[in-house]
């Protein structure tokens, strides 16, 4: 895969959010406002990017028992460092996220890359990796809080619209709402893509050659890939 490839398929063919289905907690819960989805996307865009380099750079120091633990206290530092700025210079920003920000710490996203491509690649391609993922998920976010926001509040990062102001769909701004958008814009990507974006198989255990020999323990899916590794450097 090229740095191009690497860079463009966050975008649409493995977008976390509508392809992957990674982030969905985040992503209903602050996809009410563009503002706030936007502020939410390039927070976690600078802490994937950082994440994803740090673990790269200690992916041969990191023991592999407790390798998830180690991510999360990186990913934590980042998270930390971002709160801080955010609560320093955005503050009405900060407060808008609330407890979504810390849980940056938790996301899928960021666990999910540090796991399947930091910790296999090198910095530069890991901080590429990052960087498209990161544009992916922020579209994805913004893309669903445009459309809650504009049919279910009447407005546009705050702005009234005309009509739509004054004749609302409040429940685009309710769960059921951000269920049904999240659903069309998944729809509408597989539609884009003729059904050709990347499928589960292809990043989860599935994939691995362990599972199609019947493995079900993690450990063991572990020690084969622990030995493919040792075969490929031999």
């Amino acid at each position: 895969m090229s740095k191009m490839q690497n860079l463009l398929k966050g975008l649409i063919k493995e977008n976390p959010v509508l392809v992957l289905i990674l982030g969905t907690c985040p992503t209903l819960a602050v996809s009410t406002s563009v503002t706030a989805a936007l502020g939410m996307g390039v927070a976690a865009t600078v802490v994937l990017i950082l994440s994803n380099m740090a673990i790269s750079a200690l992916r041969n120091v990191i023991p592999s028992r407790v390798r998830i633990p180690c991510y999360i206290v990186v990913i934590a530092g980042f998270v930390t460092v971002v709160e801080l700025v955010m609560e320093a210079y955005t503050y009405s920003l900060y407060q808008a996220l609330g407890v979504y920000l810390s849980l940056i710490v938790v996301n899928c996203v960021i666990l999910g890359r540090a796991e399947m491509f930091a910790s296999k690649n090198g910095v530069i391609d890991s901080a590429i990796d990052g960087i498209g993922m990161g544009l992916g998920f922020t579209l994805a976010i913004v893309a669903m809080a445009a459309i809650r926001e504009v049919f279910g509040a009447g407005t546009f990062m705050g702005a009234k619209i005309p009509w739509l102001c004054e004749n609302p769909i409040s429940i685009m701004t309710t769960a059921p709402g951000g269920f049904f958008v999240y659903g069309l814009l998944i729809a509408i990507i597989n539609k884009v893509s003729n059904g050709k974006a990347i499928t589960k198989t292809e990043f989860g255990c599935a994939g691995c050659a362990g599972c199609a020999a019947g493995c079900t323990d993690r450990e063991a899916c572990l020690a084969l890939e622990q030995a493919n590794d040792k075969e490929a450097k031999a």
